[in-house]
């Protein structure tokens, strides 16, 4: 999404580091497409840990790209946000075009060189289509809260941190206040709900201080 703020903090290179030396070891030479998702929720740092991942894998010369859940919101963050106070029944998985973004998962799966996908600007509160290039990216990391629900993935991650422990994370991204009221403390909590039955379907898990948990209990 065009105009977030993305800060990455030494946790997130870390957690980065480790996971991606994982998956380097675990995945050889690279032969079909790879896709990773990250899942938590908001402000859990999906995005920065996504970002970090991608730069580990970059300097370790091996080809990626990122999609984002904020683009495939069927409506742009401050339309959603008044439909969500306009009906208190529109929040959660309903919001996201998510079978949308199976779809160009797939096609990144398939072997397709670029895809037409949605590209929010959140400033101007619109939402446009933009061509993505696929093209010699061997791994595609898709980052967002629901992704975990998602098909053709080779390794989930999630991000156990509850909507408590990310106020000041989603603070410092510079939303608008309107968005950091009791009503949006409402809505996260619906979005715990639903998202923290996701961590049963994660490969790895990224505990609350950023230690890491593989799939058979190793933490490192």
């Amino acid at each position: 999404m065009l105009g977030d703020k993305i800060i990455i903090e030494k946790q997130h290179k870390v957690a980065g580091k480790i996971i991606g030396r994982q998956i380097l070891h675990s995945t050889k030479n690279f032969q079909n497409k790879f896709t990773i998702t990250i899942a938590g929720e908001s402000g859990s740092g999906k995005s920065e840990t996504a970002t970090a991942l991608s730069e580990f894998l970059t300097e370790s010369g091996i080809s990626n790209v990122i999609l984002r859940q904020d683009d495939y919101f069927i409506y742009p963050p401050k339309t959603n946000n008044f439909m969500r106070r306009k009906d208190k029944n529109w929040r959660g998985m309903k919001e996201v075009k998510l079978d949308l973004l199976d779809v160009h998962v797939k096609a990144f799966k398939s072997g397709k060189n670029s895809i037409e996908k949605p590209l929010v600007e959140y400033d101007s509160n619109t939402s446009r289509n933009t061509n993505f290039n696929f093209s010699g990216a061997n791994i595609l990391i898709v980052e967002g809260t629901y992704t975990s629900t998602l098909s053709n993935v080779d390794k989930r991650i999630f991000i156990d941190r509850n909507f408590h422990q990310t106020l000041e994370h989603r603070q410092n991204r510079n939303r608008n206040s309107s968005e950091l009221d009791d009503f949006t403390k409402q809505v996260l909590q619906k979005e715990h709900t639903i998202i923290s039955k996701h961590r049963a379907l994660a490969d790895i898990i990224i505990n609350s201080d950023y230690s890491i948990e593989f799939r058979k209990g190793v933490r490192v």
